[in-house]
């Protein structure tokens, strides 16, 4: 089955126009998750009546001529991270964890004042971690969909690594992570809260600029130009060959359209930012998860319980050098974002890796994400297994919509419109 809902910028101009009803985009939705769900399992709760309701209300509002903001009427998923209130949150985690929040996180807050939908939850990791979900790649169900946001199709989910931009290049979607703190992370259960970001994954660079936009309480524009773009290309060829070729590939297609794209080099301490986001993710993981569950971590599983007592033991002196080299590597790249709009590399070193039981390699977004800069994935073709490849663009702390712009334009050259066939 081709997808054939309407974009999320498609969706909303025909809402306002009056020839797309939000009851029927709702029940659209609804019919292609029964169609699938067996199959993929991304969501982990679905509030069917509620979500009827609500769009029931979008719709007479429309016909009414009236608009609550640029989501009216848009179905949306939610990572199950966030509190919704009325809905419970799990984190993917046993019953020791779940809790029924009684207020919306501001970022659901946001959504419901743009006019949104909101579907249900969508599966996460275990507490954003990597002990994966059941969720299951729309490409190929023996491959995984990435993590942590792994049912987050046209949804919230969060990026503390890679957990935003790797299941987007993973299933063929768009995906955004923005700067540090630019959606407020409120009501959102942490991992790293120095390293946690809000972003959203849709089908289009449009679509992440509309939701990103309603997410951070502003408008944000993409001005679609050909960028400078450097390409570190040391750095590129830590992938596996079919994906550094391929990057190589679409630099020379963005070259050919318009775009200034030069080689460059990352500084020397690109060298210690992944050690040293870990054990900032080691310590705050820890803070977070003994103040709430004490010293016994036997009902977690094995990957957020490693990361914990690896917290737990780290001095903290480390915690304080690993802060510095974040600053460090921070500094060093900011004259690289002077000289490019947007780096080009590989959203991850292969595609989606094969079987459930890791959720791939964030080792290309996680530099990016420990410094807090905005990156966006882009799927830009197919590996030779038949699964998408992707690529990133990051852009320098605050230019999101550098980042967002250059990404429209670049999306535009790249003219991706495969989609799986589940």
């Amino acid at each position: 089955m081709i997808m054939t809902l309407p974009t999320v910028t498609e969706a909303t101009r025909r809402i306002r126009e009056g020839t797309l009803s939000p009851v029927e985009i709702l029940e659209s939705c609804l019919a292609r998750i029964r169609a699938v769900e067996s199959t993929l399992r991304a969501w982990v709760h679905l509030d069917e009546a509620g979500a009827r309701t609500v769009a029931r209300e979008r719709a007479q509002e429309a016909e009414a001529g009236r608009f609550r903001g640029p989501l009216h009427g848009i179905p949306v998923g939610i990572k199950d991270i966030f509190h919704i209130a009325g809905m419970p949150t799990t984190a993917g985690a046993g019953p020791f964890a779940h809790e029924a929040p009684t207020e919306d996180s501001t970022a659901a807050q946001r959504l419901r004042v743009a006019g949104a939908v909101i579907l249900g939850k969508t599966a996460t990791t275990e507490f954003a971690h990597r002990d994966p979900a059941e969720t299951r790649n729309p490409w190929n169900r023996e491959h995984t969909p990435g993590g942590s946001s792994s049912g987050s199709a046209l949804a919230l989910g969060t990026q503390t690594a890679g957990s935003v931009l790797r299941p987007a290049a993973y299933c063929g979607i768009v995906g955004v992570k923005p700067t540090h703190g630019l959606v407020p992370t409120a009501g959102v259960i942490p991992l790293a809260w120095s390293l946690d970001h809000v972003g959203c994954l849709a089908r289009s660079v449009a679509d992440v600029t509309l939701g990103l936009g309603v997410l951070a309480g502003r408008e944000l524009r993409a001005t679609a130009a050909p960028p400078a773009i450097g390409v570190p290309v040391a750095w590129v060829e830590r992938a596996e060959p079919e994906v550094a070729e391929h990057v190589r590939q679409v630099a020379a297609q963005f070259a050919k359209a318009g775009a200034r794209v030069e080689e460059t080099t990352l500084p020397p301490s690109v060298g210690r930012i992944d050690d040293a986001g870990r054990n900032v993710m080691r310590v705050e993981a820890a803070a977070y998860h003994t103040e709430r569950f004490g010293s016994d971590l036997s009902h977690h599983r094995a990957g957020i319980a490693e990361l914990i007592r690896s917290g737990l033991a780290l001095p903290a002196v480390e915690y304080v050098r690993a802060n510095r080299a974040r600053l460090q590597f921070r500094a060093e790249t900011a004259p690289l974002f002077e000289r490019y709009q947007v780096l080009l590399t590989p959203v991850a070193p292969a595609p989606a890796p094969k079987g459930l039981a890791s959720t791939g390699d964030p080792s290309f977004c996680a530099p990016w994400s420990f410094i807090g800069v905005p990156a966006i994935a882009l799927p830009s073709g197919i590996a030779g297994s038949g699964l998408p490849l992707g690529v990133q663009l990051i852009a320098g702390a605050h230019r999101d919509e550098d980042l967002l712009g250059a990404a429209a334009w670049c999306e535009g050259v790249l003219g991706f419109t495969a989609a799986p066939t589940v």
